[in-house]
């Protein structure tokens, strides 16, 4: 998609208006918007691809809106010795995840390998939320409280397109659609005691 901006993601919304991807962008980015403090949103990408550019996005989008929980600490595998602070962050990060923290894994590959579906799975145990954007994985999928699965060959949106539409929603506080009572329940609940962790 090359460059961005907020006029290119609001054509592809209005592009895309009539399928439910918009709205389950949203959906992502009402569980970004969950986070309750500051530094507790961890952004997770896979071994070979850390997601740089979303974490930008997600970073403009916190202080365009001033909600700063929105700005991601950018887990690294192997941050190299001697990057800055916010480029330092590695996987002990996940160690200390827990109830309020948001655990926002993005995996581009069709499977997610193994060590990162164990640390995701340690996470959701130690009471983060995980969400997780994906090209179909049912495992990473199935760890997540909440997934968005694009089909690479049968979807309209591309992958890029949908970490796009996510960021761009997770700066918008006032939500287009309410949802019946059984899903503003469940977002109450989530926002009184946090997400459930896993049996």
């Amino acid at each position: 998609m090359g460059c961005v901006d907020a006029r290119h993601v609001a054509l592809l919304r209005d592009l895309l208006a009539s399928t439910p991807w918009v709205e389950r962008a949203e959906d992502l980015a009402r569980g970004l918007r969950r986070t309750r403090t500051p530094g507790g949103l961890m952004l997770l990408g896979t071994p070979d691809d850390e997601p740089w550019h979303l974490a930008a996005h997600l970073d403009d989008e916190a202080r365009y809106a001033d909600l700063p929980q929105l700005s991601p600490s950018l887990v690294r595998w192997e941050p190299p010795p001697g990057a800055p602070a916010h480029l330092s962050i590695g996987l002990e990060r996940l160690e200390d995840a827990r109830r309020g923290n948001t655990l926002f894994v993005v995996n581009d590959a069709p499977e997610a390998p193994v060590p990162l579906l164990e640390r995701v799975d340690d996470a959701r145990r130690s009471g983060a939320t995980v969400l997780s954007l994906d090209q179909g994985d049912p495992e990473l999928a199935s760890i997540a409280h909440e997934a968005v699965s694009l089909r690479p060959s049968g979807d309209p949106v591309t992958f890029e397109g949908m970490q796009h539409l996510v960021s761009s929603a997770a700066g918008h506080v006032g939500d287009r659609r309410r949802g019946g009572l059984r899903d503003r329940l469940s977002r109450f609940l989530d926002m009184v005691s946090g997400p459930r962790p896993a049996d």
